[in-house]
């Protein structure tokens, strides 16, 4: 039988290898997913959520910093840019309905992006928080590669970026569902780009679970956004961030 020295030897060994990071990842997703799908896809039990959790009592349990962490799964962040370029596949299959709804589209992202903005710089003002605060929070429904960019633009802190773009994106993946319903929004198209929209790729990921058109329509609003934010930030703050 194997004992706790010849337990830790083996934690030493493995934790050397650069794989153990993507393989906690990957194994934590994969039990996320399942979680998920036996709670019948519940808005409450979002994977994303879930498999974030669970990396966070490993990392706290063996006593891992995040940089250890995120040395051995950073092959997971470097796949973001593939799976947002895969996102036209859909687009492409669905361009006629996308073009039919241009309009009404173009009319909800100036309106949501203008409000994630304002919002986040009008409250961090009230609350009296410091010019490079505000700016961190400025950009936060926009995903996260992007926000800390336009971030350290315009004088923010891209790691409190990271932050609150991904609480943003977790709490808007898990109240779009049932906020939508009691909004009595039915449409897969609208109640997608709503997701994509105020919660980027964590909202996107949680429209496809729904429908293919929902996350069609949740990766488009989550591009264009990150666009239209990039311009609008410097505008916002101009006006309401002094």
């Amino acid at each position: 039988m194997s004992g706790p020295g010849d337990l830790l030897d083996l934690w030493v060994y493995l934790s050397g290898e650069p794989l153990l990071w993507l393989s906690v990842t990957v194994a934590a997703y994969a039990v996320a997913d399942r979680v998920s799908l036996a709670s019948g896809r519940h808005p409450f039990v979002n994977p994303v959520v879930v498999a974030v959790a669970l990396i966070a009592l490993v990392l706290v349990a063996t006593g891992t910093p995040y940089r250890v962490y995120f040395t051995g799964a950073q092959f997971v962040h470097f796949l973001l840019g593939p799976a947002t370029v895969a996102l036209a596949v859909p687009l492409v299959r669905n361009l006629g309905a996308v073009t039919r709804m241009i309009v009404p589209m173009l009319a909800a992202l100036a309106a949501g992006a203008l409000t994630a903005i304002a919002s986040a710089v009008v409250i961090a003002r009230l609350f009296g928080a410091s010019p490079a605060v505000v700016a961190s929070l400025a950009p936060k429904s926009v995903t996260t590669a992007i926000a800390m960019a336009i971030s350290r633009q315009i004088g923010g802190e891209p790691s409190l970026t990271a932050v609150t773009v991904i609480a943003t994106g977790v709490i808007g993946a898990v109240a779009v569902t049932p906020l939508l319903d009691r909004l009595g929004i039915r449409s897969r198209e609208a109640r997608g780009f709503a997701a994509g929209l105020a919660a980027h790729g964590i909202g996107t990921a949680r429209a496809f679970q729904v429908s293919e058109t929902a996350g069609l329509f949740a990766g488009l609003a989550m591009a264009l956004n990150a666009v239209l934010t990039a311009l609008l930030v410097p505008a916002v703050l101009a006006v309401f961030g002094r």
